[in-house]
């Protein structure tokens, strides 16, 4: 359905999204329906969150997908100009020359027409009458969102969780793989702590490829299926993540154990599985020490008390050789090793302490 003549042509407006919420993406759609053309800007945040690596294209990205279906929302990105961050806006106090050459300046980049209108929530400084008579830009209030905190919501996104629009929610999950030698309990883990957060969660795709390439026995597999196993994993662990349901996505093994794999049954270390650990590296890794009991499942074959202790030490080695450091939990017990997992988390996500 077309947008009436009798709407307004274009319209502006300009935050951080930082993470893009709901809140925001109500404001969005509340001004769009107002006109005809409506063109996001956004910037850097002055103070992001230590804990996320967030840049503009990220930023761009989750809108853009967010506003795929709706051709009349447009995206830009700036780093010319700079916002600041209110807790409130009580006592903010608007320095008009400033603004208006802020706005000035993105109305000019944008080619924007001189009848744009500029949105900000109904209680906005900017909103004040006092204000707008001075500004270079006309005003209009979009509805508040008075469940919605953006600056709660950017300083603490995990507490806020729900609130963050699904878009972004890939940015502000932090993966945990967990990874040990065979028969360490690593799935039954993974499925567990899945289970506990809500998480999403990657499967081992090594054992998935047996069963899909080699027809369910490891017979067939040689140095040249390592490559496709490191590349499934990889898609594996960013589908997870799109689709991310909790602060935390759990990952079950991780590239240096394919690697070590590689190297035990080839004698060589695979390139292209060399630059998956580097590139897709879990944020969090915790690794189960070896001393539970073997127990043959058909395509488990390091059974042997030095053949376990050989891989594990192959595991720590090429987690030396990348500079990464796992948590390593040694209960022989399933449950206390779940119970350690859980407090590890708590401790390095969630921001819990005992």
């Amino acid at each position: 359905m077309s947008k009436g003549d009798s709407m307004l042509k274009t319209g502006l407006m300009i935050g951080h999204f930082e993470p893009l919420h709901l809140g925001q993406m109500r404001s969005i759609l509340a001004a769009s329906g107002q006109v005809k053309n409506l063109h996001i800007v956004i910037t850097n945040h002055p103070s992001p969150h230590t804990n996320f690596d967030i840049t503009l294209q990220d930023k761009a990205r989750w809108l853009q997908m967010a506003c795929a279906d709706l051709p009349f929302i447009h995206i830009h990105t700036t780093d010319e100009i700079d916002l600041p961050v209110h807790e409130s806006f009580e006592t903010v106090v608007i320095e008009v020359a400033v603004t208006n050459a802020k706005l000035q300046l993105i109305i000019n980049e944008l080619d924007l027409p001189s009848d744009t209108v500029l949105f900000v929530a109904a209680n906005h400084p900017l909103a004040q009458e006092r204000c707008q008579q001075q500004l270079v830009i006309k005003v209009l209030t979009t509805p508040l969102q008075t469940e919605f905190a953006s600056y709660d919501i950017a300083k603490d996104p995990v507490a806020h969780w729900s609130a963050i629009h699904p878009e972004a929610r890939a940015d502000y999950t932090k993966t945990v793989a967990i990874v040990g030698g065979e028969s360490s309990g690593k799935t039954t883990l993974v499925h567990k702590l899945a289970n506990y957060y809500g998480a999403s969660f990657a499967l081992e795709m090594g054992r998935v490829y047996v069963g899909t390439d080699l027809g369910g026995k490891e017979i067939g597999l040689q140095y040249s299926d390592y490559g496709p196993i490191a590349l499934d994993h990889a898609e594996a662990i960013r589908q997870a993540k799109i689709t991310a349901t909790a602060p935390v996505t759990i990952v079950d093994t991780d590239f240096v154990t394919t690697q070590a794999f590689c190297e035990e049954y080839e004698g060589r270390t695979h390139p292209f599985v060399t630059a998956c650990i580097e590139e897709f590296r879990a944020d969090f890794t915790i690794m189960l020490d070896n001393n539970t009991p073997w127990i043959d499942d058909g395509l488990r074959s390091l059974g042997s008390r030095d053949a376990r202790g050989r891989f594990e030490q192959r595991l720590l080695a090429i987690f030396h050789r990348h500079n990464i450091k796992p948590y390593l939990i040694d209960a022989p017990d399933y449950d206390a090793r779940y119970r350690e997992a859980v407090a590890f988390i708590d401790k390095h996500i969630y921001g819990k302490t005992l």
